[in-house]
């Protein structure tokens, strides 16, 4: 790597329109021909790593302000609980070859439920991939970090996830993620995504969510033969695969029942997906004629909104005077980007 360039890598967020939880194994193979889909966004998870010319390995998260260090890779992988415990099984994983300092930030919310720490873990399996890479270790494909990211996610969390968040963090643009028994695969859709983009709203409500429980639980319970939760998820479907349809063929009017659809269907899967606030600017939504639907597992975070063009404006005025925070965004063309920095 000649002078130790830095390398920056950063990954889009996504919203999630519809058919979030089925792509946790195994529920999407209650569900053949399931899908879920979702849109990258300009809110990036970023990772800057710079190599050193010792073997000490220094983990930073300018989020949580937590720095973590160890004398070597040997130190990191003989530990069994870490402060930074993404960054450091990512580490682990790729294994690089020299010392060097990572540094982490996002620029959504902690708790927001656009799929941060998928980003995120994205971000860092492009930043270790390229380091491993500059130092004569073998290249992976992009495709590879999908499965270990997500993995790596669930070893942290203690609990299952999903992979519908790797996808847009690593190829960006709408798509929809079909998950067939032995494979899951991304079909890119082809969407204005300038005339999405002017009917999308991205609000925050201030109030973390926890998706891996909140998920978890959902799982557990359909999982256990409850007949309500199963019922549901064959409408959440069912909602999925017109969404890949409305989307692609530009039904507007519909795309707006749609998401509607998929957050009634979801409020009666787990009722604390929603919280009294969220409830407010759905309705309020709702008096000027858009639907919407919160990112993610619920309980906070994020909400997402589809409406005119025309009604937008006033539309983002309600909801900052209701007290949302708004996330200006625009759809990511690309997924994850790596550049290498003075």
């Amino acid at each position: 790597m000649g002078a130790l360039m830095r390398i920056h890598a950063y990954a889009p967020t996504r919203i999630d329109l519809a058919g979030g939880t089925l792509d946790i194994w195994p529920l999407y193979l209650f569900h053949p021909g399931a899908v879920t889909v979702n849109a990258a966004i300009t809110r990036y998870a970023h990772c800057v790593v710079q190599p050193i010319r010792n073997r000490r390995i220094t983990l930073i998260s300018r989020d949580s302000n937590t720095r973590e260090e160890f004398s070597s890779l040997a130190a990191l992988a003989a530990r069994r609980r870490f402060q930074l415990p993404l960054l450091a099984e990512l580490a682990r994983y790729f294994a690089p070859h020299r010392g060097f300092r990572m540094t982490t930030w996002s620029e959504v919310p902690a708790g927001a439920g656009l799929g941060g720490s998928s980003a995120l873990a994205v971000a860092i399996c492009a930043a270790l991939a390229r380091l491993r890479q500059g130092s004569g270790g073998q290249s992976r494909l992009r495709r590879d970090w999908i499965a270990v990211s997500r993995d790596i996610e669930a070893r942290v969390l203690g609990v299952p996830t999903g992979e519908q968040d790797h996808y847009p963090a690593v190829y960006g643009g709408v798509g929809a993620v079909h998950l067939d028994p032995g494979r899951t695969w991304r079909e890119p859709l082809r969407v204005d995504l300038r005339e999405l983009e002017s009917r999308l709203l991205l609000v925050y409500t201030g109030q973390p969510r926890r998706s891996g429980i909140n998920n978890w639980q959902v799982l557990k319970r359909t999982l256990d033969g409850d007949p309500r939760l199963r019922r549901n998820f064959v409408e959440i479907a069912a909602t999925a695969a017109a969404m890949r349809v409305a989307l692609a063929s530009r039904q507007w009017s519909r795309v707006a029942r749609l998401l509607d659809r998929e957050w009634q269907t979801r409020r009666r899967n787990a009722p604390a997906i929603a919280t009294p606030f969220i409830d407010r600017l759905v309705a309020l939504a709702r008096r000027h004629g858009a639907a919407g639907k919160v990112c993610g597992a619920g309980g906070g975070g994020c909400v997402v909104f589809i409406c005119a063009p025309a009604r937008r404006g006033a539309l983002a005025q309600v909801l900052a005077n209701a007290g949302a925070t708004l996330l200006p965004f625009k759809l990511a063309r690309r997924g994850v980007r790596v550049e290498r920095l003075r």
